[in-house]
């Protein structure tokens, strides 16, 4: 079996991956695994409340994680999907609570990456949180990783990420759009993408 192979069926598995996205290391895991979701908090050392980030393999996947979501909505993702663009949206219900904050979950379909490959592959929705300690600094080359991230990982996928930058994220939970953090997608994109579509 090929690595990719490995890492894809680590993640049948409820096991840990960290692989490259567009733009940093990943920690991923299959999110409707709630042994999986919670393997990942236990990897990071990661408070309870704090949400965790989710992958998707295409728009039309959206609905196996969130509520229906508005032609706005809609619009403004398939404007900025694939990439680092994460949107924040009521969340469907079921989905274990370390992936929510107040009922809300933050997804996204990333970009051109190793991690866009697996979740294509798996075929589902994945968390996609950065892959270092709560508290610690973001890596770009798998080779960085935390020991103690890597050793919790059944897989790591060799590689580099992209820009270095987190996502941005918008919580578009209720309109106008609320940037929640500044990151890869500037302001200067998104801004004037929701000027123009009202």
């Amino acid at each position: 079996m090929t690595e990719f192979g490995e890492a894809v069926d680590a993640l049948r598995r409820a096991q840990l991956v960290a692989a490259p996205t567009e733009t940093l290391v990943g920690l991923l895991a299959d999110v409707t695994n709630p042994e999986a979701v919670a393997r990942v908090v236990r990897a990071k050392g990661r408070a309870q409340g704090k949400p965790i980030g989710v992958i998707i393999p295409e728009f039309a996947a959206l609905v196996s994680v969130a509520e229906p979501v508005s032609d706005r909505v809609e619009a403004l993702a398939r404007a900025f999907w694939p990439g680092p663009l994460g949107l924040i949206l009521r969340a469907r219900a079921g989905l274990p609570d370390a992936l929510l904050a107040a009922g809300k979950i933050a997804v996204r379909v990333p970009g051109p990456s190793p991690a866009l490959d697996l979740v294509r592959a798996f075929g589902g929705a994945l968390t996609s949180t950065s892959a270092n300690l709560a508290g610690g600094a973001s890596v770009r080359r798998t080779r960085e990783l935390d020991p103690r991230i890597a050793a919790a990982c059944q897989v790591i996928v060799p590689g580099e990420a992209g820009s270095g930058q987190p996502s941005t994220l918008l919580d578009v939970s209720s309109w106008p759009p609320r940037c929640v953090r500044d990151g890869a997608v500037a302001r200067a994109r998104w801004e004037p993408w929701l000027s123009r579509s009202g």
